[in-house]
């Protein structure tokens, strides 16, 4: 039997391709066309927002710093590109206040919204966006990449860049091309997550009763253990957040701990993983819904409004890169002369029964422009959560606001490429520093 596509494959050329439409790539796509290039962004859903808008994270993380004084008011760590999205979502009301996520803050934003700004903000720059594609080989002549071919509808599209950016969070360019890569902790990646909204809370009763911090106190935790524990309902996880959102009534709810069957935690780059994943997620989004309006206060008219198109993915395949973010320099607050972003996030473990959190207080890390850059592959970039970062960093790594930084410096290190020929692996993570702080970054 011959496999065959009998369409005629499409064409097209740009400068630069960015697959993936998450926080990175959009920074990467619109910072890149605003520098003048070419730009072609392949996003596999119809809209852009990555794990936040696709994966309903639902929130801007790592925009503050963490602190032990309980009393203090958010103090923003993280400027330049994610200023600037925050600012147009402020604008269209599609961003809550900060609120309180156990020694830092956070903040809520409305996926709809989301996607719009984005779209806005690609047009603006003049990006050709190519929606519901896929991308399925990398196109190379050796280690030098060429571009990509994609899936699409109509048929194959071959598209031909000059520098191809890797934002698709699973290192998927990376892989195809054969590149080094690693996944998780010697093959082992933290859990994914359904998240979802519960409509028809009394929001202003909820937190009367439980407080500010939307990382539930520990009676709540308590009940979850004993409702699991007496066979009424099938919890796995005990320590949970719940968010107040930007539309009134509404809960945003992190709070499933999604694995096998066989107790293994999934691996959605495994497609059984994956589609398994997905059902038992929006099971256990259903029982913590019939949980929460059975036995929390200001829950009882409680309702299940949306959930995630698809479970939310925290880790999976990463690049193996000219520098690697250890776990130390996130612990320690390492500084770096090419840190190209800064995070105060803490790293934040999602396996066993209970997320462990380790915090880095009234300070901040950098990541450093190597991890960005393959150790082997030319004119090949990645952007987002596929950085090179042992297991442990790129649990605090992997946030949305960084994302943003760190598309915003890759936009600019494809327009250096581009208009100067400076080989990716050759670009000074320094200069792209200096760029970065022209524009807003605030990184010394």
């Amino acid at each position: 039997m011959t496999a065959i596509d009998v369409r005629a494959t499409e064409k097209l050329e740009c400068d630069l391709v960015v697959v993936g439409g998450g926080a990175a790539g959009v920074a990467s796509a619109v910072t890149a066309a605003r520098n003048g290039l070419k730009v072609v962004l392949v996003e596999r859903h119809g809209f852009a927002g990555g794990g936040a808008v696709a994966g309903h994270s639902g929130t801007i993380c790592g925009l503050y710093e963490a602190t032990d004084n309980s009393s203090a008011k958010p103090e923003q760590a993280v400027f330049g590109f994610t200023q600037e999205f925050v600012g147009l979502m402020e604008a269209r009301g599609g961003l809550a206040d900060p609120v309180r996520y156990g020694k830092t803050f956070t903040r809520v934003h409305d996926p709809i919204v989301w996607r719009e700004v984005c779209d806005d903000l690609l047009a603006g720059a003049g990006v050709t966006v190519i929606y519901h594609a896929v991308a399925t080989r990398v196109l190379a002549e050796g280690d030098h990449i060429e571009g990509i071919h994609v899936w699409t509808k109509q048929g194959p599209l071959d598209i031909r860049a000059t520098v191809t950016v890797d934002a698709s969070g699973d290192a998927d360019l990376v892989a195809m091309a054969g590149l080094p890569n690693f996944i998780g902790d010697n093959g082992r990646v933290q859990n994914p997550t359904m998240i979802f909204r519960l409509m028809g809370v009394d929001v202003e009763v909820f937190r009367t009763a439980y407080g500010d911090d939307t990382i539930m106190p520990l009676d709540v935790t308590q009940m979850i253990i004993d409702g699991n524990t007496s066979g009424n309902y099938r919890l796995p996880r005990a320590k949970i957040w719940l968010f107040p959102t930007t539309r009134p009534d509404e809960l945003l709810c992190n709070c499933t701990r999604v694995i096998g069957a066989d107790g293994r935690e999934l691996n959605p780059l495994f497609w059984r993983d994956f589609s398994e994943a997905e059902i038992e997620g929006r099971r256990q989004a259903r029982e913590y819904a019939r949980f929460f309006k059975d036995k929390l206060t200001g829950c009882a008219t409680s309702f299940v409004n949306d959930m995630a198109v698809q479970v939310g993915v925290r880790q999976t395949r990463q690049v193996e890169g000219v520098a690697k973010l250890k776990n130390s320099d996130v612990v320690s607050g390492a500084k770096f002369a090419d840190g190209i972003a800064r995070s105060p996030w803490p790293i934040e473990l999602h396996a066993g029964a209970k997320p462990k959190v380790e915090w880095l207080l009234n300070d901040v890390y950098e990541i450093p422009f190597g991890c960005f850059i393959p150790e082997r592959g030319e004119n090949l970039m990645v952007a987002g959560r596929c950085l090179s970062a042992e297991h442990e960093a790129v649990a605090s790594a992997r946030v949305t606001a960084q994302c943003f930084g760190y598309g915003h410096a890759i936009g600019h290190a494809a327009a250096l490429r581009v208009k100067d020929g400076i080989a990716p692996r050759d670009i000074n993570g320094a200069d792209i520093r200096a760029i970065l702080n022209r524009e807003n970054a605030q990184l010394n």
